[in-house]
């Protein structure tokens, strides 16, 4: 949808004339598109007159008027375009139909109509061979920063099989595949939903490699995505969304602190006040875990959190970026932290404006916690 957003004139060129734009260059794909475009100047009125309107809600059923629901990914952090998807498409079905990685399939979606909040998965026991390695929390967030792809010799008697895991818990999934993976760890949290007959069900929670830290303090992605989906309603009044983040925990500054890096989408006129974003930053450190805001009312080992708003295309440059070092366009999706040094370079370099909290986050120290330091 956005590609169209910046290229409908083009098309709505293409199919009036007959003929292909100069910039596409690659000669294959110009010969088989001609073989079957032809003049139609009564379907580029049509588009040009839909995309030319002041809004774009409700785009995609007023261009494809048949269709029926939108096969998409709504689990994880991607729950985070479910409200620009509502926009786009008026409200059709999100349609999450499998669940799978680049080492290989993992099962399917019985229910492909439920709401995206209930999406489970079916494993297939035929796919590879699943195991599960209990996950155990700490204020709800992972106990460990980053995960390596093999597992030690406490960890593999700790393998659960599909058929032993327990309704409620989570688990990291490991794989052994047929093409020749042992025992690798995908680096997916999942928590056990249900069973369908003796088939467990599971929901995707998170990837258990993505983890702010400064201190002793560890922030997930799925606490880092509630806490951004917490502040972004400040922009309601504004008719203004999020279009893209990350994050980065920036260690250079005494104390360090967390940045996240903003790419809005703004569809209002009402310019945000400064003081909005002061509130945005404020609300995402009251949302984080206790040993978080531990540390920045009494400790005082994390600083203020910082929100970066950047330039709009921004996150296209950085996916361009990571192909051009050999990422996969077909499995790429925004990291939700960074640590890449280019990255960040690339990121502050197109950064517009800066907002740190105003204020501490609420703590009480009746609530201090022991934290593991292994």
């Amino acid at each position: 949808i956005k590609f169209l957003e910046k290229h409908w004139r083009f098309l709505c060129n293409d199919i009036r004339t007959g003929t292909i734009d100069s910039q596409i260059t690659d000669q294959s794909v110009r010969e088989a598109v001609m073989k079957i475009l032809k003049p139609e100047p009564q379907l580029a009125d049509f588009i040009e007159a839909e995309c030319s309107k002041d809004s774009w809600q409700g785009i995609i059923t007023r261009l494809w008027p048949n269709t029926k629901y939108v096969d998409v990914i709504v689990t994880g952090t991607m729950s985070q375009y479910i409200p620009t998807l509502d926009y786009y498409t008026n409200g059709l079905p999100l349609v999450c139909t499998m669940y799978a990685s680049s080492e290989c399939y993992f099962g399917v979606n019985l229910n492909p109509l439920c709401k995206p909040s209930e999406v489970s998965y079916t494993l297939i026991p035929t796919m590879a061979y699943f195991e599960f390695l209990p996950v155990q929390r700490n204020n709800g967030v992972n106990s460990s920063i980053s995960v390596p792809n093999t597992l030690n010799e406490k960890e593999q008697q700790e393998l659960v099989d599909l058929v032993d895991v327990k309704l409620g818990q989570e688990y990291e999934l490991v794989v052994t595949t047929y093409s020749g993976l042992y025992r690798y760890r995908v680096g997916d949290v999942l928590r056990v939903a249900g069973f369908k007959n003796n088939a467990p069900q599971f929901n995707f929670i998170c990837r258990k490699n993505v983890v702010l830290c400064i201190d002793s303090d560890k922030t997930d992605e799925v606490e880092l995505q509630n806490a951004v989906k917490n502040a972004v309603n400040h922009f309601l009044p504004f008719d203004a969304t999020l279009a893209e983040y990350t994050s980065y925990a920036d260690t250079s500054t005494i104390p360090g602190h967390y940045v996240l890096y903003w790419e809005l989408s703004l569809n209002g006129t009402t310019p945000i006040p400064p003081s909005v974003f002061e509130d945005c930053c404020l609300t995402i450190e009251e949302s984080l875990n206790s040993v978080y805001r531990q540390g920045r009312v009494c400790d005082k080992s994390i600083g203020p959190l910082e929100i970066k708003i950047v330039e709009p295309g921004t996150f296209d440059k950085l996916m361009d970026y990571a192909i051009s070092l050999g990422a996969s366009i077909n499995q790429y999706k925004t990291p939700r932290c960074v640590k890449f040094a280019p990255i960040v370079e690339l990121l502050n370099s197109r950064a517009v404006s800066s907002f740190f909290s105003p204020k501490c986050p609420k703590w009480f120290p009746g609530h201090k916690q022991w934290i593991n330091m292994n």
